[in-house]
This record gives structure tokens, C-alpha cells and sequence, in this order.
């Protein structure tokens, strides 16, 4: 389906479509006849209300819609869809066209004047009701009115990171884990969130098959389009999606799984390895995200990797770096660190802290998700921490002092990112969802943060990006922080690579583009399942359950499928809403829904 102006010679039988669309909510030839003078498209029309059609490679043209008026403000005049290609989204297609026309055109405001059978469609897509009015055919009947509020495309950070182009995503996130250590067993699930690298992908490369239809679930709803999906690429012949290509270098050629000790980032060697999968990707001339930088994706885009460029990934270096920023940063306070050089010396500091009742937080130097993290404290008799439960971490190990406090939010983390130029721009402040020492979300949106707490963890971030950026690193970066009983933020670590909450910022510019407003949006990476769902029952659910949330005026993204069907099985999903209450309302939604599929495989006695 394709999307094109429409000629002067087609406003008949446009005119026609109309109505048969109008038709479709069951209107009597009555009412259809009092309708007619206002829905009638004149030749004259096309130009002046900018009509465009929806066209079909088989069906020929099955939509049209307009927008009308002179920026700032406008409407959405037309908006009408073939009856036997309602469902198809044609009609989604045509809104997110005509929003994305308005904002290049310089549009601050679209109206609809909606048909009430229409109204839900609208709502779902980001309109707000703003009231009613006269309709223009029949005297005493109201229509639903409705409100797009458009943001303009900005030179911010998206304009930074893509150039306003899609992109090719990598989801290489066990090849960045393997450079510092073991990668997470979780790693090729958590893959899946490569699907947001940026706002609008062209190509996703994942190393595990995904749900056939998982793009589309996603995909509707941010008004992506077509998205080439080439996965299984490190599974081995036989798993699901594993079978290989007929053409041994074909685009979906499958490589073998890697030996447990093999190192190193097998998806992007995978990709090396395939020279049709090559020829593809240079073809579109579009910039290529990786999760991480690795020697294999340097060799893969020829953009070098420096040496130092990953140094501040480390949690020793980086705490070195908050040190030696602090005296610029009197708002900030960073914990103090000790470097043990064995695990004997390390027990005697747990222990000397204990007995004067001290929080100790054990780090390794490398981890992700709050994997490697422990927090000691004082549970045994005579003031004596019990070292081994929880155990230790395996390895050198840092200790950190705990900071204490119940202020809320309680973990925040800024996000930003460094040009090919080594310029840092500032995307915003989450706050996190952390339980113990394991991050589980994050949430953005307007007011999510408190002004000053956002303000101090803002400018601390982006002197972090300087120096990162000296040192080499290019991409997106994170630094969290935990928030102090006396208010102030205190840096914990830096990640220089894409992470959760840069997922929701992600998902929160499309929406604010395509849909207009201000989202909240919620990232949760982890949503328990009461039962293993095979792909045609996890289809549905997901289906079902988008459709709920759409309802409460929520949009529901599945951002890690893959794991539906593993022994502890789970979701990770992506929630936004233009109120707080409706994304916490979704939240139950989904998670109350992920409870009860246990349900479904529930025999009666």
C-alpha cells in the first residue's frame, strides 16, 4: 500500500468511497442522502483541501483523507476507508500521513469533526475529545469533537542521532556483554528491545527467531511501516526459525550457535558472514545502531573503535570520573568506593563496617541490569554481616557505601548521547524501577522527575557525556543515580550502550511526533506469565490484550516476546498513555491479564 496525492479526475469516484464508508455504520439511504452535499468531493477539492488516497497494489484505491485549513491550525477533513479494507491499516496509514504532513507543513493543531462510530479509532490514535459540535448535514445532531496537538521536528537529539531517517537496528547485546565477562543468560531475550534502537527502524537484525506478526503489533501502533526483520541468526539448524536459507549466504541464512566459551559478538560476525545480508544492508544507505560497540560492529560500519572509547563502562573508572567532577557539582554527592584487593581483605572491610552498623554495597567492575550488585548488611550476631548468603560476587569486587534514604523517586537516570562530531546532547531523566539491586523499568514523561532533582542529574550528565566523549566514546550513553536522604543525587555507574529507559525515550518521540501530546511513557521488562504460551496463544493474548488497553486509552507494546514460552515465563512491554493514571491502570491491565493466562490451560474437574 502506498500513499500518493490524488488527481482531479478521481473525485468522483472518491466521492463514492465516501459514502460507502459512511454506509458501513449502517446509515439508511436517508440519512446517506442528507449527507451527501457535504461529503461530496469536487475536482476543485483536491488541490485546496491537500486529499490523498490510500492505494492498494491489488485493490486499487481503498482510502482517502485530507487536511485542510492554513497552519498554525487545521483539520483532518477526510478520513475514510474502503468497507473491504477496513481492519487492514488503511485508516492508521492515512491518520499518521496526514499528522506527519501537518507538522512538516507547520501545523501546531488539527480539529475532527468525527463520525461517533469513529470516535474510539481517533482516541486510539492520540486525539483528544475537546467537546462536540453541529454537524453540517442534519440540523440538531452533534459529532464528537476532536484535538491533535502536533509537535514540530526538532534539531534535538533525535535529529542527532539518526539524521530524522530510519535505521538498520543490532541486537547485539550479548556481543557487547561478552567484551567485560559472562554474558547474561538473558541476553538474546533482552535483544528483542533492539526493536527501538530509534524511533522508527527500517531493518531489525536479532540473533533469536521472534513471533512472525511481533513487528506488526508494534509496529501499528508508532506508525512504522514495513519493517525487514532478519532473525535466528545465531540459532542452530532445526530450533524455531533456525532452518537454513536455501542460499548458504542468503539474507536469513542461520549461523551455528557458538560453544558456551566461545566469546565475542556472534550476531555481528553472523552478519559479516553473509555476504547477500551485506549487499542488502549497504544497499539502503542507512545509518547502523548497534545495542553496543564491539570490534566486529566497527569492522561492520568502518567507523574504528578507540581503545578507551568503553573505559567508563568499567564502575571503578567511572567512579573515578564522578570524583573528579564533584567540586563543579556541589548538588551531587558521590559515595565512597574502596578497591579490596582480595576477598579476605574484603571480608575484614564488610565486617569492620558491619559492627558500626554500615550498608555496604559489592559491585563488580562490570555488569548489567544490576547483575554482580549485593547489598551487605548487618544480619548476623554481634554486629557480623553473614558473607555468604547472599554470596558474594565471583571475582574481583569494588565496595561502595550504601546510600541511605527514602526519598522518592528513589533511582533516576539521565540519558544522552555523543555525535560522530563529539557533540553531547541531552534526551531526558527516568525514573527507575529497581526492586533490591535488579532494574525491572523506567518511566518518562512530563513532571515524571521533580524539576531540581532533574535539573542536578541533567547537568551532571551531560559533563559526564563531555568526558566520554573525549575519551572516545560516540553513541548513546546512561548515568544512574540513586537519590539520598538529604534530596541529592549520588552517581552509581555509567552505561555506554543502549539500556531500558532509553526504550521508553524512544517509543515516547515517536508517539509525541506521530500522535502529538506529551506521553508517559513506561518501559517493563519483565511481566510474569501464569502459563508457557506456544506462538499462536501468545499472538492472541497480545492481541486481546492490546485491544483492552486501547480502551482505557493506552497504547501496549510487546518489547520482549521470546520469552513467553521459556520455563519461568514472561513478557516485557512498553506501556503509554497521555495521563499517569491511565499508564498505571494499563500496567494492571497487563500484568493482571499475564496473570490469568494460567487460566486458559486450567482443566475443570
Amino acid at each position: 500500500m502506498r500513499i500518493r496525492p490524488a488527481r482531479t479526475d478521481e473525485a468522483a469516484a472518491l466521492t463514492e468511497l465516501v459514502l460507502r464508508s459512511k454506509a458501513h455504520w449502517g446509515y439508511g439511504a436517508e440519512f446517506l442522502a442528507a449527507c451527501r452535499e457535504e461529503l461530496t468531493i469536487r475536482p476543485e477539492d483536491i488541490h485546496r483541501r491537500r486529499v490523498v488516497v490510500a492505494e492498494d497494489a491489488d485493490s486499487g484505491v481503498v482510502g482517502v483523507a485530507s487536511l485542510e485549513g492554513t497552519a498554525p491550525e487545521g483539520s483532518l477533513g477526510l478520513c475514510f476507508v474502503e468497507p473491504a479494507a477496513i481492519s487492514r491499516g488503511v485508516g492508521r496509514a492515512l491518520y499518521f500521513h496526514v499528522t506527519g504532513a501537518a507538522r512538516e507543513l507547520g501545523f501546531a493543531r488539527l480539529t475532527i469533526e468525527a463520525d461517533p462510530n469513529a470516535e474510539p479509532f481517533y482516541r486510539r490514535m492520540g486525539a483528544r475529545p475537546v467537546g462536540s459540535t453541529p454537524a453540517g448535514s442534519l440540523a440538531g445532531r452533534e459529532l464528537p469533537l476532536l484535538e491533535v496537538r502536533l509537535r514540530p521536528r526538532t534539531e534535538g537529539w533525535t535529529q542527532a542521532w539518526t539524521a530524522g531517517r530510519r535505521a538498520v537496528h543490532l541486537g547485539n547485546v550479548a556481543g557487547f556483554q561478552s567484551q567485560f565477562g559472562p554474558v547474561s543468560p538473558q541476553a538474546t531475550h533482552y535483544s528483542c528491545l533492539a526493536a527501538f534502537l530509534s524511533p522508527h527502524p527500517a531493518v531489525l537484525v536479532l540473533p533469536a527467531a521472534v513471533p512472525p506478526d511481533w513487528t506488526d503489533l508494534i509496529g501499528r501502533p508508532l506508525g512504522w511501516g514495513p519493517v525487514e526483520v532478519y532473525d535466528g541468526l545465531t540459532e542452530p539448524p532445526g530450533r524455531p526459525g533456525g532452518q537454513p536459507d536455501s542460499q548458504p549466504d542468503g539474507p536469513m541464512a542461520r549461523a551455528t550457535r557458538p560453544a558456551p566459551e566461545a566469546q565475542g559478538d556472534t550476531l555481528t560476525r553472523a552478519v559479516l558472514s553473509r555476504p547477500a545480508l551485506l549487499r542488502r544492508l549497504n544497499s539502503l544507505d542507512l545509518p547502523l545502531l548497534p545495542w553496543g560497540r564491539t570490534p566486529a560492529v566497527a569492522e561492520l560500519t568502518g567507523v574504528p573503535l578507540d581503545p578507551e572509547a568503553l573505559r567508563y563502562e568499567s564502575k571503578r573508572a567511572s567512579h573515578e570520573l564522578f570524583t573528579r567532577l564533584a567540586p563543579d557539582h556541589p548538588e551531587i554527592r558521590v559515595p565512597e568506593q574502596w578497591q579490596p584487593a582480595t576477598r579476605r581483605e574484603t571480608a575484614r572491610l564488610l565486617r569492620r563496617r558491619a559492627r558500626v552498623g554500615l550498608t555496604t554495597v559489592v559491585k563488580t567492575e562490570h555488569g548489567a541490569g544490576g547483575s554482580g550488585t549485593v547489598v551487605v548488611r548487618d544480619q548476623g550476631r554481634g554486629g557480623l554481616p553473614r558473607l555468604r548468603r547472599p554470596p558474594l560476587p565471583r571475582g574481583p569486587v569494588l565496595l561502595e557505601e550504601f546510600v541511605a534514604g527514602e526519598t522518592e523517586p528513589r533511582d533516576v537516570t539521565f540519558d544522552g548521547l555523543v555525535d560522530a562530531d563529539g557533540r553531547v546532547h541531552g534526551v531526558g531523566v527516568a525514573v527507575m524501577d529497581v526492586l533490591g539491586t535488579a532494574y525491572r523499568g523506567a518511566t518518562v514523561g512530563p513532571g515524571v522527575v521533580p524539576p531540581a532533582l532533574a535539573e542536578a542529574v541533567a547537568r551532571f550528565g551531560a559533563a559526564v557525556g563531555e568526558r566520554i566523549a573525549a575519551s572516545g566514546h560516540r553513541g548513546w550513553y546512561d548515568v544512574d543515580f540513586v537519590t539520598g536522604s538529604d534530596g541529592r543525587p549520588a552517581p552509581t555507574e555509567i552505561n555506554l550502550r543502549m539500556t531500558g529507559p532509553s526504550v521508553a525515550f524512544m517509543v515516547k518521540a515517536r508517539l509525541d511526533e506521530t500522535r502529538g501530546g506529551d506521553h508517559f511513557v513506561r518501559s517493563v521488562d519483565h511481566v510474569p506469565l501464569g502459563a508457557r504460551l506456544p506462538g499462536p496463544a501468545l499472538s492472541a493474548f497480545l492481541r486481546e490484550t492490546t485491544v483492552r488497553c486501547a480502551g482505557i486509552e493506552a497504547v501496549l507494546l510487546p518489547s520482549i516476546p521470546t520469552a513467553a514460552f521459556a520455563p519461568a515465563p514472561y513478557l516485557g512491554v512498553v506501556l503509554a498513555a497521555h495521563t499517569r493514571e491511565r499508564l498505571d491502570a494499563a500496567e494492571a491491565l497487563v500484568r493482571t491479564a499475564a496473570h490469568d493466562t494460567g487460566r486458559l490451560f486450567t482443566t475443570q474437574g
